[in-house]
């Protein structure tokens, strides 16, 4: 993910792609019962509006917050267009979409992709499979167009799941990986790759705004940065190394003292997943300092002093990015205060940390692959 990016990455681009995101939950911890999803659905219709302004490429589609933890765009696929609501994921490359191939139980209530429909669809023979930390799945490669506002990619290679495991109660349609192209597993040059190869974005960058307490206005801008979405100046981090959306961070730190981290380690900058991860016996010890208690897969603490609990901080090239406690704890379906740390599911020899969309609601991210860096600052 490199991209050139000088002074026009500050300011506002009119070249700049906005696609708003939504965030919600997974149905399973959101909302117990089918009718109370039904009728949550039906209150808060979404309106699949699109703004331009005037003068510029710039594209913004409304959001729909459906509670946490997860932020999911528009897009379509096809000749006419199919559309689709997509994880924007920085933790992988691959770009895929529910078929009509999949009978799996976690294909049959979301929408699929019906090729058939599609005059611009190309098939082809190859196979992949992927392992998230919420699922597995197994697709086949096909080609087609594919619009993320007034971006067109055209035979864009993408995936067709055929079978899933795991992702039962999801509300999203597919998942766009935005990582490099090194780590695509289906082996396709992702979406962003193919738009930037053919000049359709004026630099190499993009940047996500997530919005706090179940607000609207969360995006995804391609080709510049929009300043208005942050305050102050954009720190900036190189890359852990060349070709992955990770970080060397510092160390992780409370009330002055060193929780983890202790010696350096690997932070990955993870718009796909919802919470932040590490190494079990540093997670516990956290959750042991904030008075967390567990509860079923949760640790939770009182309601009562979510203001009082204290910030915790992950410095990161030398700048502190403090995450209070009211970013750090969420309250699930019962009005329940949890802590939003969690066991990394991957076994790594080294400590390696991953800062999801908790920390990316407090801070405002740009991607820049022209450079191999990413810009911190604080969110708006």
């Amino acid at each position: 993910m490199k991209w050139l990016v000088l002074l026009g990455l500050v300011a506002f681009s009119e070249c700049i792609v906005k696609i708003p995101l939504r965030r919600v939950k997974t149905m399973r911890n959101t909302l117990s019962g089918k009718n109370m999803l039904n009728n949550f659905l039906k209150k808060n219709a979404y309106r699949l509006s699109q703004i331009s302004f005037r003068g510029s490429n710039l594209t913004i589609h409304p959001l729909r917050n459906i509670y946490d933890l997860l932020y999911i765009g528009n897009i379509t696929i096809g000749t006419p267009p199919q559309e689709f609501q997509v994880v924007f994921d920085t933790g992988s490359a691959d770009f895929w979409v529910h078929s009509l191939f999949c009978t799996s139980p976690a294909c049959a209530t979301r929408v699929r992709f019906r090729q058939h429909q599609s005059s611009t669809f190309r098939s082809t023979q190859k196979t992949f499979s992927i392992t998230y930390g919420s699922g597995t799945m197994r697709g086949v490669v096909g080609h087609d167009t594919v619009r993320i506002g007034d971006l067109v990619s055209t035979d864009q290679p993408f995936g067709l799941s055929v079978a899933e495991y795991g992702f039962v109660g999801t509300v999203y349609d597919g998942i766009l990986g935005l990582n490099y192209p090194n780590k695509s597993l289906s082996r396709a040059i992702p979406i962003f790759d193919k738009l930037k190869n053919e000049g359709a974005i004026s630099e190499p960058v993009f940047a996500f705004y997530l919005s706090k307490d179940e607000r609207e206005g969360s995006v995804v801008m391609f080709g510049g940065v929009d300043h208005r979405y942050y305050k102050g100046e954009l720190n900036w981090v190189p890359l852990f190394e060349e070709g992955d959306w990770s970080v060397y961070m510092d160390c992780i730190t409370m009330k002055r003292k060193v929780i983890a981290c202790s010696g350096g380690c690997k932070a990955l900058i993870d718009t796909g997943t919802s919470l932040i991860r590490g190494p079990r016996k540093l997670v516990n010890n956290i959750q042991n300092l904030i008075g967390a208690r567990p509860r079923g897969s949760k640790h939770y603490v009182s309601c009562s002093v979510v203001n009082t609990l204290p910030s915790i901080i992950f410095t990161i090239n030398g700048i502190n990015y403090p995450v209070p406690g009211r970013a750090y704890i969420l309250k699930d379906s019962r009005g329940h205060c949890y802590t939003t740390f969690k066991e990394n599911p991957l076994s790594l020899s080294t400590e390696s940390w991953i800062l999801g969309e908790v920390f990316l609601r407090v801070y405002f991210s740009v991607f820049d692959r022209g450079n191999d860096r990413i810009g911190l600052a604080q969110a708006v």
